[in-house]
């Protein structure tokens, strides 16, 4: 009998063992696809009659596919003769069966047609909605049967990082696999590997080791952000007990479908922003947000509170304004006038002039940076030309910030008068 050879990375040999979910996430050059593929090759011609589907979330065509990959992994290891590479399909020993599918193809009553499968490999997995999710788990139901899933993450809120690295199922093994761990790494990529931490650091962690995205490409915080942390501007801030905390709020909702309602907690010690900590909900009450101010130590005898113009507003639900809320609460409010056309521009450079005098307390105002790093210019790609900042999860944290910046003002001193009596001594002996 012939024995199949498949060098495995150290970093994989976990994934070798039967569970229920396997998952292999990190950066760029780690050989995750590779590894897959060549499982999902040793399975078909181990178990005789597998059926395997490859799943991305939008496939457009079959080039987006593994499929070519899987082809490549056939003929390396000499095995094509017990393969028969259709168009659409690989057929495997004993009648078995891969095919390739994107997740938005499918609703609650097509994904039915997978039931029966006893592998699913989901690629790209950090682009898998939580509806593809969901209707992808319990429809891989046959005994014995496995969830695969790679991929580079992005946000720990992706529905793949909050399955399989937040909360994790039972019968599950995930590993962290990244260019260091592939003892193939090739000098090409090696290269490039070099070139992205030379010429795009604050992007080199998300796409080489496997970081989530901390600044998007194109953000317009993103060189200021990369910059204080080289400048460990971001990291421990304390709070001093002696000066008053502002809290800086984007203004949400009380519905279900609202914004997020941000608040920015910090103190202005002499020329610099010290950014003490972050806050955001979604369509929670007035309450909630006094409940967290207070938790955190934020009360009206040591806190302050600035809201943007439509502070004055009466929200939709309850028919009050945030500016008497609080002022009921006992909290002294400033509402900062409206700039008029041109204020998000006008923010966004606020922030930027400010940015090298800020410190930013990173244990507490995690989410916070993830907003700013996210915070974009929305294009027109077809006319390359951009539309304004991006409405997006990001622009309530960023606008927050933003107003920080606007209202703050730098001490300003005034040299004291002095008055001198002036003298010239007569004798010439003294002096010049």
């Amino acid at each position: 009998m012939a024995s199949l050879d498949i060098p495995t990375a150290r970093v994989f040999v976990p994934l070798l063992e039967p569970a229920r979910y396997k998952g292999a996430w990190g950066g760029r050059g780690s050989g995750k696809s590779h590894f897959f593929a060549e499982l999902l090759v040793e399975e078909a011609i181990r178990r005789q009659g597998l059926r395997a589907v490859c799943i991305r979330e939008v496939q457009k065509s079959l080039k987006e596919s593994a499929k070519k990959l899987i082809e490549d992994k056939i003929q390396q290891h000499g095995v094509g003769a017990g393969f028969e590479i259709l168009n659409d399909q690989i057929k495997t020993p004993g009648g078995g069966v891969v095919i390739f599918q994107g997740m938005q193809d499918h609703t609650a009553e097509s994904i039915k047609s997978l039931e029966g499968f006893d592998v699913a490999w989901v690629e790209e997995a950090q682009t898998l909605s939580a509806t593809s999710l969901k209707l992808l788990r319990p429809t891989i139901r046959k005994e014995g049967s496995e969830l695969w899933f790679s991929w580079n993450p992005r946000r720990h809120v992706d529905p793949v990082d909050e399955l399989l690295r937040s909360k994790q199922p039972t019968n599950a093994v995930v590993v962290r696999a990244n260019w260091s761990d592939n003892p193939w790494f090739p000098a090409v990529l090696e290269q490039e590997r070099q070139d992205c931490l030379n010429t795009e650091p604050d992007q080199y962690d998300h796409i080489w080791e496997g970081g989530y995205i901390r600044v998007a490409t194109g953000a317009y915080f993103a060189k200021h952000i990369a910059e204080a942390r080289l400048q460990k501007r971001i990291g421990r801030v304390p709070r001093d007990p002696y000066l008053p905390v502002k809290l800086f709020c984007d203004i949400g909702g009380t519905g279900a479908k609202s914004d997020a309602f941000s608040i920015w907690a910090a103190q202005f010690v002499g020329h610099e922003i010290r950014v003490l900590n972050y806050y955001e909900a979604v369509g929670q009450e007035l309450g909630h947000h006094l409940a967290w101010m207070r938790q955190q130590g934020y009360g009206p005898e040591n806190a302050e509170i600035v809201l943007p113009h439509d502070g004055r507003q009466h929200d939709k639900v309850y028919k009050v304004s945030y500016q008497s809320a609080f002022k009921q609460a006992g909290y002294k409010v400033t509402v900062v006038p409206n700039q008029g056309a041109g204020a998000a521009a006008a923010r966004i450079e606020e922030v930027r002039k400010r940015f090298p005098s800020i410190w930013i307390n990173e244990d507490t105002c995690g989410p916070g940076l993830d907003a700013l790093g996210w915070y974009h210019e929305k294009r027109d790609e077809s006319r390359g030309i951009g539309l304004g900042p991006e409405h997006d999860w990001s622009s309530h944290g960023a606008d927050a910030f933003g107003l920080m910046c606007v209202a703050y003002k730098p001490p300003t001193t005034t040299a004291k008068q002095l008055k001198y009596k002036i003298r010239r001594p007569r004798d010439r002996s003294i002096g010049y």
